[in-house]
């Protein structure tokens, strides 16, 4: 592990381990940022942070989620689509199950899974690249039920595979599956938690690479086509918004960001662009355009984090590279880039970003406006990876191609 010390981070005090989960996509409310329980981070780094163990994983770009002192891990070794636990503080293994599959991708760019588990209520909720829904005990890893997406509902594996994460929500499982079922649409589906049985089908769109998220009491999904808002009681139609590129070659992958009043910041490349929305739920029309410009915050993959005001996240396609860059959110104004890297991850805690590079670099950056502070800089990785990592009582859970880290960053 290679560690340069930048500057120390200031005014970091500690505190008492408070328990703290990352049970699903992007983190407790879906929005990239830790828990406000989670411990301060212990610097000044003087030396490398403790790597607690490491653990070898297979395919796919899943990233890892924590739920009552377990790791849950989705990923492929051979033909088995594996889903396992591992305790978080130590890497020992808890439980580990598979179903075989024989998905492959048809840019041959990855056979894993691509879609981050939830967990709710003690059940372990995974979506694979083919399409298969599977519902597992948390304690034992047995599975509960299983629905596949590919014959149920006509879903399509687009480009990559299925890649939103589930969205569970009153008893509900939701999935963008992309899909049809008897002549209707089947673009999101709700299938119940503890049966596995469909519950709705609704929008007529395909599947894109963004995850469902709540917005109050509603579903925002950005599908291949549009935007969405959606009853999760029923499925019904609120509202829809197109927003996509005009080529055909093209991903909406960055999940919508809320940023306060209301407002929720949506991004994509492919001249998408940067776009910020005022969505207002039972209200038609229900979005309202606040600015839509170009090479402003421009999401590839990766999405981005929201604090007091700002936006941070990377800029640019991966293919000709990226930075990351800190815009304030009422103006679209570009306060600060980084040096240029190919790409990466990030996520928040307290005013600290923890951002992941596709060297494999962990970069600690200040959550400011002010200017590109970036404090620390660690390799614990491998090159050439694009999963989403995790945090959870003051760890930091991250993986490569080959194996999955757990880095101690916050007080004991």
């Amino acid at each position: 592990m290679r560690f340069v010390f930048l500057l120390p981070l200031c005014g970091l005090s500690l505190s008492p381990l408070l328990a703290a989960d990352w049970p699903q996509f992007l983190g407790p409310q879906r929005n990239g940022i830790a828990a406000a329980e989670e411990p301060a981070l212990k610097g000044p780094f003087k030396s490398a942070p403790d790597q607690l163990w490491e653990k070898s994983v297979g395919a796919g770009f899943a990233g890892p989620v924590v739920s009552g002192g377990k790791v849950i891990l989705f990923h492929r070794e051979g033909s088995d689509m594996t889903t396992e636990a591992v305790e978080a503080k130590t890497g020992k293994p808890l439980w580990r199950t598979t179903y075989v599959t024989d998905y492959v991708d048809s840019f041959g760019f990855d056979n894993g899974p691509r879609a981050v588990p939830a967990v709710v209520e003690g059940k372990v909720f995974t979506h694979g690249p083919e399409g298969r829904v599977t519902a597992l005990d948390l304690e034992t890893g047995k599975e509960l039920w299983a629905y596949d997406t590919a014959s149920a509902v006509n879903s399509q594996p687009g480009f990559f595979g299925r890649a939103p994460s589930p969205l569970v929500v009153a008893g509900k499982v939701i999935i963008a599956a992309g899909g049809s079922l008897d002549d209707k649409p089947a673009g999101l589906i709700a299938l119940d938690t503890q049966t596995g049985k469909l519950v709705w089908n609704s929008v007529e769109d395909e599947a894109g690479y963004a995850s469902p998220v709540m917005l109050g009491e509603t579903v925002l999904a950005w599908m291949r086509n549009k935007l969405w808002l959606i009853n999760p009681e029923t499925g019904f139609v609120l509202d829809s918004l197109p927003l996509r590129a005009s080529m055909e070659a093209s991903v909406n992958a960055a999940t919508p960001v809320p940023c306060g009043e209301g407002q929720w910041f949506v991004s994509a490349g492919y001249g998408v662009g940067a776009n910020l929305f005022k969505i207002t739920p039972f209200q038609q029309p229900a979005f309202e355009a606040v600015w839509q410009k170009q090479k402003t915050l421009d999401c590839h993959y990766s999405t981005p984090v929201f604090k007091d005001g700002h936006l941070y996240g990377f800029e640019g396609r991966q293919e000709t590279g990226q930075t990351l860059r800190c815009i304030e959110v009422a103006t679209g104004k570009v306060c600060w880039d980084s040096p240029g890297i190919p790409g990466g991850t990030l996520l928040r805690v307290a005013d600290q970003l923890l951002v992941v590079t596709e060297q494999g670099e962990l970069w600690i950056v200040k959550a400011s406006p002010d200017k590109f502070d970036q404090v620390a800089t660690v390799q614990i990785l491998r090159s050439s990876h694009r999963s989403h990592a995790a945090f959870a009582n003051g760890i930091l859970y991250a993986r490569d191609t080959e194996k999955v880290v757990a880095i101690r960053l916050g007080a004991e």
